[in-house]
């Protein structure tokens, strides 16, 4: 199972410097992929959760591509902010640039106000995250122009549409920030939708939090990835076992000055790949 790690491209600490550091600082840790996030106008909406400034992912990741060696991807590009084509192009550039290391995930999005600003009808994102995903692939079998090689599309969602889209369009689920028990109960529901659609059950792909605590949190009370590190090591191998190919490690809590202190987050991710680093030297 590989692990990799969400970085914060957004926020007051965020900066082209800190950026290339948490870049190079993932893969020194020997993550193996790193991942940033989508939003394209800072609304009330997103600020709540998102500050500014924002930096826009196929830009982000097309400049940390040379800095860097490790796979890259989005977690989660929004879909209905943009023509499909454009997406389509973008990504398919990206990844022929980057020597073929892209994964594109994919979600409909939540910003009531950032989909207001951009002319986009909000109670259609659902079906123009369909449209998106089948015209990017269609754009991509155009081998003498897109040139995409293989890019991996990645479905966010947890809700019965999203999982149903992830069996019909996507290469993998990739929830956001769940407990275990509710992942096993959504992987059980994925398997009965792909008998339903005829289509093999996509891969699993999560990216849940991390945060470590000096002592356990109760069970009942967290989500995977949050507690003490026997607890985020026992979470990262019920995913394994649940049959995930890659895991996301997401560090941010939610604070905005934790982008300019980005050393706390290091370390939780340092104390994990050296964990793990002794598991299996075992």
């Amino acid at each position: 199972m590989k692990l990799g790690v969400n970085v914060p491209n957004f926020g007051p600490g965020a900066d082209p410097g800190r950026l290339r550091d948490w870049a190079q600082t993932v893969e020194g840790l020997g993550y193996d992929r790193l991942l940033v996030s989508d939003h394209v106008v800072v609304t009330p909406d997103v600020a709540a959760q998102y500050p500014a400034p924002f930096y826009e992912p196929f830009t982000t990741l097309s400049w940390l591509a040379g800095f860097t060696s490790i796979g890259l991807g989005t977690t989660v590009l929004i879909a209905p902010y943009r023509h499909p084509l454009l997406v389509a192009r973008m990504a398919a550039n990206l990844n022929s640039l980057s020597g073929g290391r892209l994964v594109l995930g994919i979600g409909v999005g939540w910003a009531r106000q950032e989909f207001e600003a951009l002319g986009v009808d909000f109670s259609r994102r659902g079906k123009l995250t369909d449209e998106l995903i089948r015209e990017v692939r269609a754009a991509w079998s155009n081998e003498s122009d897109y040139r995409a090689g293989d890019i991996p599309i990645w479905v966010g969602g947890g809700s019965d549409a999203g999982l149903r889209r992830a069996v019909r369009l996507g290469d993998a689920w990739h929830p956001l920030r769940q407990r275990v028990d509710w992942m096993r109960a959504g992987l059980d529901r994925l398997k009965e939708l792909a008998v339903e659609e005829g289509r093999p059950v996509p891969g699993f792909a999560p990216r849940i939090v991390l945060r470590l605590t000096a002592e356990p949190l109760p069970e009942g009370e967290r989500v995977a990835g949050e507690g003490s590190l026997e607890q985020v090591l026992g979470d990262l191998e019920e995913l394994r076992q649940l049959g995930a190919t890659e895991v996301v490690l997401d560090p941010f809590g939610g604070d905005p000055a934790e982008t300019e202190r980005p050393q706390n987050a290091w370390k939780d991710l340092a104390t994990v790949a050296a964990s793990l680093d002794g598991v299996e030297q075992q």
